[in-house]
């Protein structure tokens, strides 16, 4: 099979729905002529013109806001903010307007909106430009959220999420846009939302993992099997909704439970996760869940202390050790 990197897994599901319907289009700050910040939009205004990827001012509140009016009037708009940091400038649109609209008219109105933002830290853009705020997300009825790791889910995802009438938080984290996988070349390459993959099987330990920290749990998962410990690696791939039985299967399999997302701990996804199966597994636990996440504090800038906030492989490797 052919490998695409993360990014190039995106560009082509957004193409490919562009293709098929004309009511697909792409609007966001540097995302026409430029290709995107990151690069991921690359050729598509070349390929589809400027009316279907539009460069907007910068002003993230009306990039939404008119993303959701797009979206009720019978287009299927794909919004790029540029970092998720942003998202805060925008969460009245998102959170009023957009998640609310078709329960507030009793189902009449649809909101077929996906909003793509880069996430996550380690490339030393500090406090304002590297947040992860999946959990506010996660928090708000109405909107789904998917959370991808690798391109080929990347590309069945924002495939799925470009066809759901109901309005989708689709974050990326930086580091995986150069990731490379394979990823299968049919145009009917979907992955449905709720269904998490189990990245790879094991006996000892369950570890649920999210964006980045996928990559991180695997490669922990290779040095632990060397002393001849074997996690079982699960990936939800959409925080909402959110596969919790393929959880408390691995769970009842292992007896032991590890979240590692790279938020900060109080209020974050993992506390959800935890939440979860402390109400519905409880009793398939053999000790105390721990999270492995970021501590409480902003990013720092320098690259050094960034290093020693970011949770990673060494992390979860010793929050392993500590319970086997």
């Amino acid at each position: 099979m052919r490998e695409l990197t993360y990014a190039q897994a995106l560009r082509e599901a957004m193409a490919e729905e562009m293709e098929r319907d004309n009511s697909v289009f792409i609007m966001g700050e540097d995302v026409g002529i430029f290709g995107g910040c990151f690069g991921v939009t690359g050729d598509l205004c070349k390929r589809f013109g400027e009316d279907r990827v539009r460069d907007t001012p910068i002003t993230e509140t009306a990039i939404v806001g008119s993303a959701v009016g797009a979206a009720m009037t019978g287009s299927r708009p794909v919004v790029e903010i540029m970092f998720s940091s942003f998202m805060g400038v925008a969460m009245d649109e998102i959170f009023n307007q957009a998640a609310k609209m078709c329960y507030m008219t009793g189902g009449q109105a649809k909101v077929p909106l996906v909003i793509r933002t880069a996430a996550g830290a380690g490339i030393g853009t500090a406090a304002q430009h590297s947040e992860r705020i999946e959990a506010w997300h996660v928090h708000i009825p109405g909107l789904k959220v998917a959370y991808p790791s690798t391109p080929a889910d990347a590309k069945g995802l924002l495939k799925t999420a470009i066809r759901d009438d109901n309005p989708v938080i689709f974050f990326e984290h930086i580091l995986l846009y150069n990731h490379k996988g394979e990823v299968p070349e049919e145009k009917n390459f979907f992955i449905p939302f709720g269904k998490a993959d189990i990245k790879r099987a094991g006996k000892d330990l369950t570890v649920v993992a999210t964006g980045i920290l996928v990559t991180h749990a695997l490669k922990a998962a290779e040095e632990l099997a060397k002393e001849g410990i074997e996690l079982e690696v699960i990936d939800p791939r959409t925080l909402v909704p959110f596969d919790k039985e393929t959880v408390l299967n691995s769970v009842k399999k292992t007896g032991k439970l590890i979240i590692a997302t790279e938020e900060t701990k109080r209020g974050s996804f993992a506390s959800e996760v935890s939440a979860v199966v402390a109400e519905e597994g409880l009793f398939l636990l053999k000790q105390p869940i721990k999270r492995v996440c970021a501590p409480d504090t902003p990013v720092p800038f320098s690259s050094v202390l960034e290093k020693a906030y970011l949770p990673g492989s060494e992390k979860i490797i010793a929050a392993v050790k500590e319970m086997v």
